[in-house]
C-alpha cells in the first residue's frame, strides 16, 4: 500500500515551493506559516519572505517589526514573532538535536523539518494524516529511508483526496486496503452559530497590526471596548509597543 502511494505522490503531487528544497531554515518558515492558513496565501508570502530574508541569519538581523510588519495577511502573528525568536538561536548556536528547543515549534513541526530537512525517519502527523490513517484503519509507515516522501505523501493525500468534508476513495492510491473506503464519510457536526469573525478579537487584533504596519497608526472605526482589549493583549504578546497614547509594532 505504502509504495502504491508513494507512486501516487510522485504522479500527482502540487508543485509547492517547500516542496523543492531541504534547507531547514526554508522549510521550517513554510511549516509556521501553513498552520491554519491557505496554501494559496502562503505561497506568495513565502517567496517573499525568502527573498528578502534568505537565511536564518538574515532574519535574525532583522528589525522586530519589520519581521512583524511582513507577516501582515498570514495571522496568528505570534508565528512571526517565533520564528524571528528561532532564527535568532540557530543564527548564534546552529540547529539543536531536539527541534522542539526553538519558540513556535512543536511535536509535528519538529517532525516534518526534522524529516523534511535533515533527513530524519520520522512520522509527521498533522490533522491530514491523522484523519487518513484513522479512516484507513490499519497501519500505514514509511518505508525505510522515505520518511519525507512518505510524510508529504500522506499530508497530499489528506489535502486533496481525503479531506473532512468528503473522501474521493475512486483517486486514492490505497483504496484497496482502507476500511472505509467507498463509504460516504460522516459529515462533522454543524456547529453552534458561530460569530462572524469580523467580531472576533482576532479580527480586530489583525486590523491593528495591518494599521501599524502602514503606518497608518491605529484603525479608524473600531469601538473602544473593542479596540483596548485587543490592544492590550498584543502589547501582552510582545507584538505592539506601547509609549504614552501611541502604538508601533514590536
Amino acid at each position: 500500500m505504502v509504495g502504491l502511494l508513494l507512486e501516487w505522490y510522485a504522479r500527482e503531487a502540487r508543485d509547492l515551493p517547500w516542496r523543492r528544497t531541504s534547507d531547514p531554515y526554508s522549510v521550517l518558515v513554510s511549516e509556521l506559516m501553513l498552520q491554519q492558513t491557505q496554501v494559496s496565501r502562503v505561497i506568495p508570502a513565502y517567496e517573499a519572505w525568502l527573498e528578502r530574508w534568505p537565511t536564518a541569519e538574515a532574519l535574525a538581523a532583522a528589525r522586530r517589526e519589520d519581521v512583524l510588519a511582513a507577516w501582515v495577511g498570514l495571522g496568528y502573528n505570534r508565528r512571526a514573532l517565533a520564528l524571528w525568536q528561532a532564527a535568532g538561536i540557530v543564527a548564534r548556536d546552529g540547529w539543536p538535536e531536539d527541534l522542539r528547543l526553538l519558540p513556535g515549534v512543536g511535536p509535528y513541526t519538529a517532525a516534518a523539518v526534522g524529516s523534511f530537512a535533515f533527513g530524519r525517519q520520522v512520522v509527521a502527523v498533522d490533522v491530514n494524516v491523522a484523519r487518513v490513517r484513522e479512516r484507513f484503519g490499519a497501519p500505514l509507515e514509511p518505508p525505510g529511508g522515505r520518511a519525507g516522501d512518505f510524510n508529504q505523501a500522506m499530508m497530499e493525500l489528506g489535502a486533496t483526496v481525503c479531506t473532512a468534508r468528503t473522501a474521493r476513495c475512486g483517486a486514492c492510491p490505497i483504496a484497496g486496503g482502507c476500511a472505509s473506503a467507498g463509504q460516504r464519510p460522516v459529515r462533522p457536526a454543524r456547529r453552534a452559530h458561530r460569530p462572524r469573525f469580523e467580531d472576533t478579537n482576532r479580527w480586530v487584533r489583525g486590523r491593528i497590526v495591518a494599521a501599524l504596519a502602514a503606518g497608518e497608526g491605529l484603525p479608524q472605526g473600531i469601538a473602544p471596548e473593542r479596540l483596548e482589549p485587543a490592544l492590550d493583549g498584543l502589547v501582552r504578546d510582545g507584538l505592539v509597543r506601547r509609549s504614552g497614547g501611541t502604538y508601533a509594532l514590536g
